[in-house]
């Protein structure tokens, strides 16, 4: 997590986000890259220094205006970075064109290994991340681990991490995010969930729990199979219950995950749960 991505869209929620980026950013030594992009699908260039060829001279004097206010902001939540954690390294870039293009190109050009987004919980909103646009797409297509943070966190003491998988052969694929959790929260408490629409299959998913482990030698875990009627809700349910500091889940779905990640499930969770979700690409 050397590389850490906070788009904002200064709403709240994306504020939320910047503060569980920036904690991260001290936990791991990351430096944070802060990305606001101004939705103008005409124009795509990167814009650094306030300034823009528009098509019209209002058009033009609009956009200077608008740039240079977001700067200001900008410098806002780069002062504050300064007032809490000096030593976090951070960057600030605006970009002009499609939000979710501008992202992803940011991801690839930067070498992001986190993207960290701010979304609303259940109901879409009026902010930039709202479920069943933006953020849902990035976890989908970021190929970077993403984490949706609803919530204010002022203090992301994470205590207790749920994965939550059905522990096929491509759950393996989660490892090396959930040994770097491990690494940045070492007494943290690690959770093996697997999700059942049936009673009589706890005892097979608490096979494939306990094999999973032994085929990572993980060694202090806490195997759980929770009941209910959808896996989408049960997910959630399970980790409100437990007060789970973060969920893990992977995406992509149609990679051959047996019966949790059907549907875009894992996108579904991200931005539907109140709880901090981290999605892993398999």
């Amino acid at each position: 997590m050397q590389n850490i991505l906070v788009p904002t869209d200064f709403s709240p929620q994306a504020h939320n986000a910047f503060e569980v980026a920036l904690q991260l950013a001290h936990r791991t030594g990351g430096r944070l890259i802060l990305l606001h992009v101004v939705d103008a699908p005409q124009v795509s260039a990167m814009v650094t220094t306030g300034g823009v060829a528009g098509n019209s001279s209002m058009e033009g004097v609009y956009m200077v205006q608008l740039l240079q206010r977001t700067k200001r902001r900008m410098h806002e939540l780069r002062d504050e970075v300064a007032g809490k954690w000096p030593e976090v390294a951070v960057e600030d870039r605006i970009a002009t064109g499609s939000v979710d293009e501008s992202i992803l190109d940011v991801v690839r050009e930067q070498h992001i290994d986190l993207v960290v987004l701010g979304a609303q919980e259940h109901a879409p909103g009026i902010h930039l991340f709202t479920p069943d646009s933006h953020a849902e797409r990035l976890v989908r297509l970021a190929p970077c681990p993403v984490l949706t943070v609803k919530h204010p966190a002022p203090d992301f003491a994470v205590r207790s991490i749920v994965f939550a998988s059905d522990f096929s052969e491509e759950a393996g694929r989660a490892m090396n995010s959930l040994r770097q959790l491990s690494t940045a929260f070492p007494n943290a408490k690690l959770h093996l969930l697997d999700v059942v629409t049936s009673a009589h299959a706890a005892t097979s998913a608490l096979d494939r729990i306990h094999a999973f482990a032994k085929r990572h030698q993980l060694v202090n875990y806490h195997p759980d199979v929770f009941t209910a009627g959808e896996v989408g809700e049960g997910i959630p349910t399970y980790a409100a219950q437990t007060h789970a500091d973060l969920l893990v889940m992977l995406t992509h779905g149609h990679t051959g995950l047996s019966h949790l990640w059907h549907n875009n499930l894992a996108e579904h969770v991200a931005v539907q749960a109140a709880t901090p979700v981290l999605t892993v690409h398999t």
